[in-house]
């Protein structure tokens, strides 16, 4: 029996004391407004992975959005993230738990809600991002479930009669697309002020302070809805706040889950994997550094190599990267005493193999701590004068992140005409969508194009993800490479 303590209630303002029974009864579609908060007790480990899961597909829709992908592109890698991390499948689908995806869906989403609620620039973003995610399931949602939802809601449109398609019929031709004809589209009257965007692109015929709608157009009416309710409902949502600042349990979780969509949220790629299957020696560092690292690492070693030191959040975030690609202690003592070649062994031993030795766990209360992600480096331990730990793309003034990118990076492909594409994101705090340009641009190489990210569209989310996905590439290359050369040609 579960502890008290770990339970919560999302409470609604008419609704307390009721509990919801998830089932297909209470969500017959996968589409969804969320007009009513799930109710009942929910652990705090569910509570916030549902909403983590969730902000890993709206993580990447904005980065779909920042990169300038198109919108059937952008279809295609949502759709993958939604089936790895939130799944939606229909009525038909009798062998799934249709129940748990579902609520799953709807704790997620109203957990956002309280993380996203509290400044007007994380609400448009949020709205932005879940009206996308409407869209991409509208679109791939099964004709006849979609109709069935499509009249489950009181959308207040009116069947245009043929009587006044007819009296309108040259007019109605005007905004009907080439090829379809007048008399077999199916037209419908709305207020004009809920279809904007057709309205905007000439797309519908404006009479009396109404909208004659096709029907192909139909979506966009459900598209406003959802974006105008879930900006109202995010409004109220903020006013009624101030109760979770209570909540010792909750403000955290809900703290984390709004700076990792800013900073980019983690993927599921584990931080404890080297990802080339083989150790590095100390004598490899610097050529790997050259080769294979992410622009916060290439600092941090050549910070190290200059001043032959490094200040105590720099170590830390150095040594856990160097560890975790595959630096074994014994070489990390190597690599680090080598490296503070200014300082004499007495020193260095009181003050300095301690701490790496704790790192690897082998001291203090030997925990295996893990190297540091794209979020925490972002969020955490903000770098001072003299330090050369986080992350340069957010860190650094944008004229010391172009020095850096060009003098790091243009033997491997990096120009100055890359980089106000890569600058722009910058400006944006897109900082891990500038990071992901930069691999692409220095992997060009081995055939990444852009939108191809670290592998199948996703951006960098960790520091020692971009190294492993590097280096593998690398020796994907070298295997090519060495079949080539072993072809034997038979001459007569």
């Amino acid at each position: 029996m579960q502890n008290a303590r770990d339970r919560k209630i999302i409470p609604t303002g008419d609704s307390a004391g009721q509990v919801e029974k998830h089932s297909t009864h209470i969500y017959p579609h996968r589409l969804n407004f969320y007009d009513t908060p799930p109710l009942g007790d929910i652990t705090i480990e569910e509570f916030e992975t549902c909403a983590l899961d969730r902000l890993r597909v709206l993580a990447e829709i904005e980065s779909s959005f920042v990169r300038n992908r198109a919108y059937e592109e952008l279809k295609e890698v949502t759709t993958k993230h939604c089936q790895k991390y939130l799944p939606l499948n229909s009525n038909s689908a009798h062998t799934l738990d249709l129940d748990a995806e579902r609520r799953k869906d709807h704790v997620g989403h109203f957990v956002l809600r309280l993380a996203f609620c509290r400044s007007e620039e994380l609400r448009r973003r949020f709205v932005k991002a879940e009206t996308t995610l409407f869209r991409v399931r509208f679109d791939n949602d099964d004709g006849e479930e979609r109709e069935t939802f499509l009249k489950s809601r009181n959308f207040e449109w009116v069947l245009v009669t043929n009587d006044e398609k007819n009296q309108y019929k040259s007019q109605l031709a005007a905004t009907t697309l080439k090829g379809a004809s007048v008399d077999t589209e199916r037209y419908y009257k709305v207020k004009w002020t809920r279809v904007p965007d057709l309205v905007e692109r000439r797309r519908v015929l404006l009479k009396a302070g109404f909208a004659y709608v096709p029907s192909r157009e139909i979506s966009s009416i459900a598209f406003q809805e959802f974006q105008t309710n879930l900006t109202k409902a995010l409004e109220m949502t903020a006013k009624a706040l101030p109760w979770l600042d209570e909540d010792t349990r909750i403000v955290p979780i809900l703290d984390n889950l709004s700076q990792g969509f800013l900073a980019g949220v983690p993927s599921e790629w584990s931080g404890m994997s080297t990802g080339s299957g083989t150790e590095i020696t100390a004598e490899m560092v610097d050529d790997l550094a050259r080769e294979h690292f992410p622009l916060c690492m290439r600092n941090l070693h050549e910070n190290l190599r200059r001043d032959r030191h490094l200040k105590h959040f720099g170590r830390l975030q150095y040594g856990l990267f160097l560890k975790v690609l595959g630096l074994s202690i014994e070489e990390a003592v190597t690599f680090w005493r080598r490296s503070f070649s200014n300082i004499q062994d007495d020193k260095f031993n009181k003050e300095y193999r301690y701490n790496i030795r704790h790192s690897y766990g082998l001291e203090g209360k030997r925990a295996n701590y893990p190297a540091k992600s794209c979020q925490q480096i972002l969020m955490s331990d903000q770098p001072g004068p003299g330090d050369s730990h986080g992350c340069p793309y957010r860190h650094f003034s944008p004229d010391n992140v172009q020095t850096a990118l060009l003098s790091m990076y243009s033997s491997r492909g990096l120009t100055a005409a890359d980089l106000p594409e890569i600058m722009n994101t910058v400006k944006g705090s897109h900082y891990h969508v500038a990071c992901t340009r930069v691999f692409e641009i220095t992997h060009a190489q081995y055939g990444v194009s852009k939108g191809d990210g670290i592998g199948g569209g996703e951006s960098v989310t960790h520091p020692n993800q971009y190294a492993a996905r590097s280096r593998e590439l690398a020796k994907e290359n070298e295997g090519t490479k060495a079949e080539g050369d072993g072809d034997i040609i038979m001459m007569d």
